[in-house]
């Protein structure tokens, strides 16, 4: 039974579902948009209780009022009227932060998307590199069959033996290295999709590359998710230096509270003291800060330092990300010319492999020089298949500098995607001082579970690679003929 072939659409599917890098992303984001019903909660009104009982274990003799007991408790209610705007300057940090973790999630998405194309293009490729130097030893070996039997009739010298042997055991060390690379490029695949590749599909055509490394530039400058969280991070630092500058400003607050006491009885009788009682008291309570060590103006420069700081992280991430579209775009124009030009070299070594095998039959080339064909053609074919790859990846992390590498972006809608928005909304105007979520659980998947790769290649090659270079009767008599090679 056939095993069903996967896409580079399902791969990044899973990926966004199930990939723990981006989950956490998720769950951090959560935590941080609880810092607005955190920051709103010092400016709402406080109700505080407290209580005690007290025993008098040691008494005065000479005060016979003493009582031996007494219990008392306390209720205050405190509604804050003013703090220096150190509540509102507070919460607009806060909600800052909120828009700069949410571009900073969709970084995390764009970049997941890109190393995951990266890991799809990487097993492709190395599929097709083990397929090549697969045929190439089995060449090599039947170039070998036939030197050894033209060797035996004279035809050719030990010498031209030993280089087809030497050229065959140099083949074999480059298949196990492709090998190894190819169970590489697959282990980091189940590392960022959460599954084995099976049978990788070639992606479909990027759309909407930019035509111009400008175009690029601007686009990437309006929309690139880390240079949004860049400059968002920037806007909630100078909502951070209000904070301190209130520090040094007066406060005030409504305050109310009521007192309960009682002497448990235990009065002695002759006291005219109730033995218990109650009383209430109203007010406002103002808060001049005169004298505090220098603490708010260190405070201040403190948050003005990190604003500057944060300012000069946005021209950073500024420049990055301009050189990362010029960069990009560079590498995929230049990957697109290598492309041509591999496939016209493939095409040209296939023809000068079968004119230097003619050529060798009668007697105008050596051995090495079919070694050196066969060789120039392998080195060709694998300069196609690494370009193909380079350049789609480049083209995708063009996108993803952009920022047109997202779920949306990339036609994911297709399942549920997660909005960070929901838990903003859903906790933003919290008060409730109980309210908690449930206990966390696993939501990446593990690969405990997946086998070890091995390099196993199923998939053909692609029909303008894969070319039967040994046409020599050989292959199937297996006797010598002055014209095999």
């Amino acid at each position: 039974m056939p095993v069903a072939a996967e896409t580079l659409r399902e791969a990044l599917l899973k990926a966004y579902a199930s990939n723990p890098t981006l989950t956490g992303q998720r769950a951090n984001q959560r935590a941080v948009d609880e810092n607005v019903p955190i920051a709103r909660a010092n400016g709402l009104p406080s109700l505080n209780a407290t209580g005690q009982v007290i025993d008098n274990v040691v008494q005065a003799n000479n005060n016979f009022l003493n009582p031996g007991r007494q219990a008392t408790a306390n209720t205050q209610f405190s509604v804050p009227l003013f703090q220096g705007g150190a509540v509102r300057n507070a919460v607009s940090a806060a909600e800052t932060r909120v828009a700069a973790g949410v571009a900073n999630l969709r970084s995390t998405e764009a970049n997941l998307f890109t190393n995951v194309v990266a890991a799809y293009m990487n097993v492709i490729r190395d599929e097709a590199i083990v397929g090549l130097n697969t045929q190439n030893v089995r060449v090599l070996d039947v170039n070998l069959q036939a030197s050894r039997d033209r060797f035996q009739v004279g035809d050719l010298t030990r010498t031209d033996v030993a280089q087809s042997e030497a050229r065959l055991a140099l083949a074999r060390a480059q298949l196990q290295s492709a090998q190894a690379q190819l169970i590489s490029s697959r282990e980091n695949y189940i590392n960022l999709v959460g599954d084995a590749p099976v049978g990788l599909e070639l992606p479909p055509t990027l759309p909407n590359l930019p035509a111009t490394p400008a175009a690029a530039v601007t686009e990437a400058l309006s929309k690139n998710p880390q240079l949004l969280a860049a400059r968002k991070t920037r806007d909630a630092t100078r909502f951070d230096v209000g904070v301190a500058r209130a520090g040094r400003l007066p406060r005030v607050n409504a305050i109310a509270s009521g007192n309960y006491f009682n002497y448990l009885g235990s009065l002695p009788s002759q006291s005219n003291i109730p033995g218990s009682g109650t009383s209430a008291t109203a007010g406002l309570q103002l808060t001049v800060p005169l004298f505090q060590g220098g603490r708010p103006g260190a405070q201040v420069r403190q948050a003005q330092a990190l604003q500057s700081q944060a300012i000069e992280n946005v021209t950073a991430t500024e420049r990055g990300i301009i050189s990362q579209a010029r960069s990009a775009y560079a590498f995929w124009q230049s990957s697109q010319q290598v492309i041509a030009s591999s496939e016209t070299a493939v095409n040209a070594n296939k023809l000068s492999l079968e004119g230097v095998r003619a050529e060798n039959s009668v007697g105008t080339r050596t051995i090495i020089d079919i070694l050196n064909a066969e060789q120039e053609l392998l080195n060709s074919q694998v300069t196609l298949v690494t370009a193909r790859r380079d350049a789609y990846v480049a083209g995708f992390a063009l996108l993803a500098a952009m920022g047109d590498a997202e779920a949306r972006d990339l036609g994911l809608d297709g399942g549920s995607l997660y909005d960070p928005t929901i838990n903003y909304r859903r906790v933003r105007h919290s008060i409730n001082d109980w309210a908690n979520d449930s206990e966390p659980q696993p939501v990446a998947s593990t690969t405990t579970t997946t086998p070890a790769q091995n390099a196993t290649v199923t998939r053909p090659l692609d029909p303008m690679l894969d070319t039967n270079i040994d046409r020599s009767p050989a292959l199937t008599t297996g006797t010598a003929s002055p014209n095999r090679q």
